[in-house]
């Protein structure tokens, strides 16, 4: 991974922290991740295919949990997973810049974060029919950007669902966990077609995402109330948005 071992110390700490706050949401962290990798100096061109490998098993955990607690609504993921498959598959296979998608990111993050914000005073708002051509378009675009810049893709999927009012916050969550599990899938499968290799300290950093993420989405999904998994999204979002801003 080209780091010391005092940064390697540093992210088997670090990363259960936020493998906890993003499972809560249904999220599996690779935001974080990278922006952590980038923090302890990991060689930039491993950071994509590690988030997404630690992606892969908190995402997993954290649907599990959704599902189980009986949220996972499979007739709106399905359209959603649709078109974002085979384009988070193209994205992982190309490398291109991605300044102006930061950009455009950033403002959205920061709008979503204003608008939930706003919604934390009101009253349970009552869902509306999805459009399944929407759901396929906005899926393909997730995808494609998720697919670029090595994540899932949920912190896009989450604010959206909750933005149009086509699902509930702990539907979102459990939407987004599957979502991103088969998004990194796919990203992570254009990666190694690619030719890029998994770094053998990735296993270390998976078993400690993985105690993170299974107590960060039991919580979630067990105990947390509607309200108090909305606010741990706006913080969520917060911490995307940080790193935006910090790597441009």
């Amino acid at each position: 991974m080209g780091i010391s071992d005092a940064y390697l110390l540093g992210l088997l700490f670090t990363v259960p922290f936020v493998a906890f706050l993003y499972a809560s949401v249904g999220h599996g962290g690779a935001s974080g991740y990278i922006a952590l990798m980038y923090l302890f100096s990991v060689n930039e061109f491993t950071i994509k295919p590690v988030a997404l490998v630690m992606n892969l098993f908190v995402a997993a955990i954290a649907f599990y949990h959704y599902y189980m607690a009986g949220y996972f609504k499979m007739n709106l993921f399905i359209y959603f997973a649709v078109g974002s498959v085979p384009m988070a598959l193209l994205g992982g296979y190309f490398t291109v810049s991605a300044l102006v998608y930061k950009i455009l990111l950033g403002l959205f993050l920061l709008f979503a974060m204003l608008k939930l914000g706003g919604q934390l005073k009101a009253k349970e708002i009552k869902e509306i029919a999805f459009k399944p051509i929407a759901a396929i378009g906005v899926g393909a675009i997730i995808g494609l950007v998720s697919g670029l810049i090595g994540i899932g893709g949920g912190i896009i999927l989450s604010p959206i669902l909750l933005l149009l009012h086509w699902a509930s916050v702990k539907e979102s969550a459990a939407i987004a966990a599957l979502f991103i599990w088969v998004n990194s899938a796919a990203g992570l499968t254009g990666q190694l077609l690619q030719g890029i290799q998994i770094p053998t300290e990735t296993f270390y950093l998976v078993l400690v995402a993985i105690v993170g993420g299974f107590f960060g989405s039991y919580f979630g999904s067990k105990i947390l109330n509607t309200k108090s998994v909305q606010i741990m999204l706006i913080l969520v979002l917060g911490m995307a948005l940080s790193k935006l801003i910090l790597s441009l």
